[in-house]
Order: structure tokens, then sequence, then C-alpha cells
């Protein structure tokens, strides 16, 4: 069997593996899958008005501040998923599971490879059903053309690679679950931070840095821009950029604390 035969098989074992575990062990995924979604219900019902009237100069408009909620929550669900990935490699971890797997005759990589690839396909899975009750209780993208939806898929996705990587690597460091959930938490943090909630023109002065220069923002506008046919600017590039090279960072930094454990 070729090299790249056997990292095919292998990485697809451990993605099944991977799979296998959320199902059996759901809680986690639900836990962090709440969270988006009573922020999204919270801001939509109770601060929804005073919100929209905020950003739209006086004038009330709740269905108006979905439209600008949801992408920011689309994304805000992947940093939360991302979270239980760092968990689920530091069980590994400490379990000793990784140290079993080092003698059995398996591609080295198909371990990571099966985490980062089951942890993407469960965030697009969460941003789906959360996608769902944005539309349930009012969210439309009627003005967004087929090509703008795939380009909006295809950002979904590799903003979800980028972050499993730097979780993946979280998970690495941490010495268990408890400190793995807790460096992962600026995932979760960083899109309270962001565009996601109010335009980052609405921010104090000494803010707009903070919020306009670091990962959220820029993926944020640019989904909102595919999703509402509206204009992305430089936002685009930045966001792909951020992706790309959080992805090179996370991949290199995993694959080096993996190899780097006593064999």
């Amino acid at each position: 069997m070729s090299l790249l035969s056997l990292a095919v098989r292998d990485s697809s074992t451990m993605l099944r593996r991977n799979l296998l575990h959320a199902r059996r062990y759901p809680s986690l995924t639900l836990n962090l899958l709440l969270t988006p979604v009573m922020l999204l219900l919270l801001f939509v019902y109770i601060f929804g008005d005073v919100m929209s009237a905020g950003i739209g100069g006086g004038s009330a408009d709740r269905s108006a501040y979905i439209a600008y909620l949801v992408p920011g929550i689309l994304l805000m669900t992947i940093g939360g998923t991302v979270v239980g990935t760092a968990v689920s490699v530091s069980n590994d971890m400490s379990e000793g599971i990784i140290a079993r797997f080092r003698t059995m005759p398996i591609h080295r990589g198909s371990v990571l490879v099966g985490h980062v690839v089951g942890s993407v396909l469960q965030s697009i899975a969460s941003v789906v059903l959360v996608g769902a009750v944005a539309v349930a209780i009012g969210f439309r993208s009627t003005d967004a053309s087929v090509l703008e939806w795939l380009a909006a898929f295809g950002l979904l996705v590799l903003f979800a690679t980028a972050l499993t990587w730097i979780a993946v690597g979280m998970g690495l460091i941490s010495p268990n679950a408890e400190a793995a959930s807790n460096n992962a938490l600026p995932m979760i943090l960083l899109p309270l931070l962001s565009s996601a909630f109010v335009p980052v023109d609405a921010m104090p002065g000494w803010f707009r840095p903070i919020a306009e220069y670091q990962p959220f923002t820029p993926a944020i506008e640019t989904l909102r821009g595919l999703l509402l046919g509206s204009e992305i600017g430089h936002n685009g590039w930045l966001a792909v950029a951020w992706c790309l090279g959080l992805t090179v960072l996370g991949y290199f930094w995993s694959t080096a604390k993996f190899n780097h454990d006593p064999k």
C-alpha cells in the first residue's frame, strides 16, 4: 500500500472514530451550540428594537437587525464548536490513547487529520442548525446569488478549518480538558469584540483597532456581504488571508507539538 493510500485509509478511520465519539457524547456539542442560539434569540427579541434603532439612526427595524446579526452568530457558532475539538484532543492526550496509537502501524498524521475533518464537519452541521433557527425567526437572504451562496459556504469551511487547527494546537498543549476549554476561550470571546453585534464605527475610538484588526471582523463583514448581496470591499481578502495564515500556523504548531511528544 502506498503512503498516500495508507494516510487516506487511516485518516478515514480516525474520522469515523471522532464522529462516533461526538454521537455518543453529544452533551458538549449541544452545550456549545446553545450559546449562539440563545444569543441570537436574546439579541433579536430582547434587544432587537433598541439595537436596530441605534444602528438605523432612530428607526426600529427588527428584521433589518436580524439580517445584520446572523452572519456574526454563524461564525460565533464555529468558534464555539472548535472549543469541543480542543477538549477532545486534550482528552486523547491525557488518557493515553495517543500513546497507544503511536505503537500501532498507522500513519502518524491521521490522528490529527481525523480530529480536524471531524471538527469541520461538526462546525458546518452546527452552522446549518443555527441558520435554520435564524430562518425560522425571520432571516432572509434573497439578494444573494448562487455564486455568493457558494462563496459563503467556502468561507465558512475555510474559517472552520483555520480555527480547528488552532484548537488542535491548544488541545495538545493543555494538560487536561478544563485547561483546554480555558485555552480555547478566545474562540468564543473574540466574536463579542467584533462587528457581530454592532458596526465598528459605533464603537469607542480607542477600541476600534481591536475590533477591526482581528480575524472575526473581516470574516463577518465578508459573510454579511455575501449573504445580503452588499459590498464587501477589502474584507474579503483580509478574511482569506486570516484563514490561510491561521491554518498554516495551526498546522505547523500542532504537528510540531504532536511529533515532539515521546514516541
